[in-house]
């Protein structure tokens, strides 16, 4: 078995800060409406839970999971709705809360979906962006850092639904 080695690439007190700001921003774009945010499950709920506490506007959440990694350190490009939205969102202000957008195929399938289920405005909001790696002209409207392309666990990313608690965002090297 290969041993994994990791270093840090943003402390979570960056991260923290980011978010703080992230949060003012769509609090501002937001003022006077209610906000539906759609968390991306597994990876966005530790970004989602900590956002939702720094945002002043009135939100609701719902999850939603999709797939393309598996248990690989790379993206199929398949994507599967593995579970779906509770409430409808036809007619309300909704934001996207994505934790990576690497590819952006995945996220492109999930922002032509949930369009099509009529809201009256939709943006996604990510905590880290790979705009080395796009495969489609896809960027999101608010975006916590963009990193290099390495891959990285930690802060609700995992690696075969490993280090998700890590406070920090770690890269993840193989000790070959």
């Amino acid at each position: 078995m290969t041993e994994k080695k990791m270093e840090v690439m943003l402390s979570a007190g960056e991260i923290d800060k980011r978010i703080r700001e992230l949060a003012a921003e769509i609090s501002r774009d937001y003022e006077g409406k209610s906000l539906f945010l759609v968390g991306v499950l597994k990876g966005a709920v530790v970004f989602l839970s900590d956002l939702i506490r720094y945002i002043t506007v009135p939100l609701e959440i719902d999850f939603i999971a999709v797939s393309s990694y598996g248990s690989d350190t790379t993206s199929s490009g398949i994507v599967r709705i593995q579970k779906d939205l509770e409430q409808s969102l036809k007619g309300k202000d909704v934001l996207i809360v994505e934790d990576i957008v690497d590819t952006g195929l995945t996220l492109n399938y999930l922002y032509r979906n949930i369009q099509s289920r009529q809201p009256d405005s939709l943006k996604v909001v990510t905590l880290l962006d790979k705009p080395d790696r796009r495969k489609v002209d896809f960027n999101p409207d608010y975006c916590g850092f963009a990193i290099p392309d390495r891959f990285v666990i930690g802060y609700g990313l995992d690696y075969d639904e490993n280090y998700r608690q890590l406070a920090d965002i770690c890269v993840l090297n193989s000790t070959d």
